[in-house]
């Protein structure tokens, strides 16, 4: 047992917990002995005790889990430990629970936790719509039903749409770029077990006094100022989330400049590589106000300064410029790593190079760009300057520009290609095209002023936010998963149930959502319990439909965990796909590659006689760059 309390692990990192929440709750209590306070102050906004806590307890876990261990002895002057790899890699299920800096290793352990959340979220949904099936209370209260929306919001953003793309771009992209690891596998590794702290801190916040936070994922102030000690959660568990989030895009960043294989220029990097490029920039110059926002609401609600408190002199709106200007751009943080997804999809199974390859990737940094000149068009109803709504409506139907340049290349693609639909991955690709452009064109609707004011605070809005981030998003990620699972697993999936899964997932989508689109415009208000009985009939048809969109969810985790353990061994490259991680084994060799690999060639030369992205040493030594490579069998669509 002491032993196991010495070694980085699971025992240890809930000690460390235990000691950490041990050492919050102590250091309050003293400094307020020591000053002269009352030791345990309850109030709604304050409760020290427990929000200092809410801090140490989580580092003492990442201490205790080890992922400062090597940094701490090297701070302290301690000899150097050599570097024996035995925390790289994984040999059975336990290594995944612990601190491991194997990419690979670590990309799964996002992907799995981060469905854990979307399973909890999708669950809190399941209570909304329970609710909303019908005028009247019949589930749960007001006050509860608060607590649920806001908190399925917030994890689903925060813990599960934005994190699995990095976990999916945390297996995929050092094997596309032909790298062995990450720039930083210590820091990789801290970013995923950062993860988890935050999501026990929101749900944590259900056993709060007064409840969980319940003032949106949008936290406004004052309404979050002045809200119970649940808040306070939120605002924690936004710090670990978002330090998750700035840190692996800084590794993606280095990784993606630093450490691309030899031959490979920018030009020649697959699309998923220049999406994720893009959604790192985005990342480390947006995601730094989201945290600097929450901790000014956490400083009014602790320690009583102003920033947002009117009566006092502070600006209640620089809260939402503050925090739009990340939750804007953070819609494309949730929507570029997809865009690059879906392009290797269907480059692979219509057999064509991408269209408009250099026009594509150009597209992606121009969103960049843009996403920080449109944040102020979620406020054209807040009381903000006049003057300023002509100018962000202007930016937020430019924005429109290079996402269809996407669209129209995707098209460009699979036009006279042959396309392959005996995937489920290229299902949900195409899926997605038609779901996208439903909500990218209700996007173009709310971008116009007198439209927005009509609609602002509508089911309109959550119409068009669940079309883009649920239609969108969530489909690439499913598209993703069942394309790379044979690379991640080595096994390969049941495509009776993956189309199961597509055609419940799709159903389920336009039949929640299209609807919402209905009732918002005649006037149905987001956020309430409650409503307008000549709203019932449409809800009751939405929350059918939703059940059955959640309800085939369940196929999926089936398919993926039985797979996983029973499914037929996957081959290399059972899609004949051209990028690099599909020329070494499935799963791939602990340090991905038995050489550097040399990359010679375009990322997506279907159909060019010999044509290779690249070739290891032992290759070229045999002259393998001159032999042919067979397609894979095709026919036309």
């Amino acid at each position: 047992m002491v032993a196991a309390l010495k070694a980085p692990g699971q025992p240890r990192a809930l000690l460390g917990m235990l000691v950490g929440i041990g050492f919050g709750f102590g250091l309050v209590v003293a400094l307020r002995a020591i000053r002269g306070l009352e030791i345990f102050q309850t109030e709604q906004t304050g409760y020290p005790h427990v929000i200092v806590p809410g801090i140490t307890g989580p580092i003492g876990y990442l201490i205790g889990i080890g992922c400062f261990d090597y940094w701490f002895r090297w701070a302290a002057g301690a000899p150097t430990v050599p570097e024996d790899h035995s925390d790289h890699g994984a040999d059975g299920w336990r290594d995944y629970l612990r601190f491991n800096t194997d990419h690979k290793v670590i990309g799964i352990q996002y992907v799995c936790t981060t469905f854990i959340f979307f399973f909890i979220g999708g669950a809190l949904a399941m209570g909304i719509r329970a609710e909303l099936a019908q005028p009247g209370t019949q589930v749960v209260d007001p006050g509860l039903f608060n607590g649920l929306f806001s908190t399925h919001a917030a994890i689903m953003i925060f813990l599960f749409i934005v994190p699995i793309f990095a976990g999916i771009a945390n297996y995929v992209l050092p094997l596309m770029i032909g790298a062995p690891d990450m720039a930083f596998p210590r820091l990789n590794a801290l970013s995923f077990w950062m993860l988890p702290m935050g999501g026990i801190l929101f749900l944590a916040s259900f056993l709060a006094p007064g409840g969980a936070f319940d003032a949106g994922w949008t936290g406004y102030a004052p309404l979050s100022t002045g809200a119970p000690l649940g808040q306070s959660f939120f605002n924690l568990g936004v710090q670990f989330a978002g330090a998750s989030s700035v840190a692996t895009a800084l590794n993606f960043l280095v990784t993606i400049v630093t450490m691309r294989a030899p031959g490979m220029s920018f030009w020649r990097m697959p699309l998923l590589v220049w999406a994720n490029l893009s959604t790192s920039l985005l990342v480390v110059g947006a995601t730094p106000f989201i945290a600097g926002a929450q901790f000014m609401v956490l400083l009014d609600r602790a320690l009583g300064t102003n920033f947002f408190q009117a009566a006092a002199g502070g600006d209640v709106i620089s809260y939402q410029h503050i925090f739009w200007f990340y939750s804007h751009p953070a819609v494309y943080i949730m929507m570029l790593p997809g865009f690059g997804i879906v392009s290797e999809v269907i480059s692979t199974h219509a057999r064509k190079t991408i269209f408009g390859y250099r026009l594509m990737a150009l597209a992606l940094l121009g969103i960049v760009v843009l996403a920080f000149a449109v944040w102020a068009h979620h406020m054209f109803v807040s009381g903000m300057f006049a003057w300023l709504r002509v100018p962000m409506m202007i930016t937020t139907l430019l924005i429109a520009v290079p996402t269809g340049i996407k669209i129209f290349s995707w098209l460009g693609t699979l036009f006279d290609g042959r396309i392959h639909l005996d995937n489920t991955g290229m299902l949900f690709a195409l899926g997605f095209i038609c779901s996208f452009i439903l909500g990218g064109i209700s996007g173009v609707m709310t971008a116009m002023i007198p439209l927005d004011i009509h609609i602002s605070d509508t089911y309109f809005i959550v119409a068009h936010i669940h079309f883009v981030l649920f239609g969108g998003s969530v489909f690439t990620i499913f598209c993703g998963l069942y394309h790379w699972f044979p690379k991640m697993t080595g096994r390969m999936y049941d495509e009776r149930l993956g189309r199961i899964h597509f055609w419940g997932t799709l159903i389920g989508t336009w039949g929640t959502f299209v609807p919402m689109h209905w009732i918002g415009m005649e006037g149905m208000p987001r956020r309430v319990a409650d409503y307008a009985a000549q709203f019932g009939d449409w809800n009751l048809v939405i929350s059918i439909f939703a059940f059955i969109l959640g309800a085939v969810q369940l196929v999926f985790l089936y398919n993926m965990v039985t797979s996983w353990r029973w499914g037929p061994r996957a081959p290399a490259n059972p899609w004949g796909a051209k990028s690099i991680e599909w020329l070494v084994s499935s799963p791939p060799p602990r340090f991905n590659f038995p050489s550097v690999p040399r990359v010679v060639g375009g990322p997506y030369e279907f159909g060019v006689p010999g044509a290779r992205h690249a070739i290891f040493e032992h290759e070229e030594e045999a002259g393998a760059l001159a032999e042919p490579v067979p397609e894979r069998a095709t026919t036309p669509a």
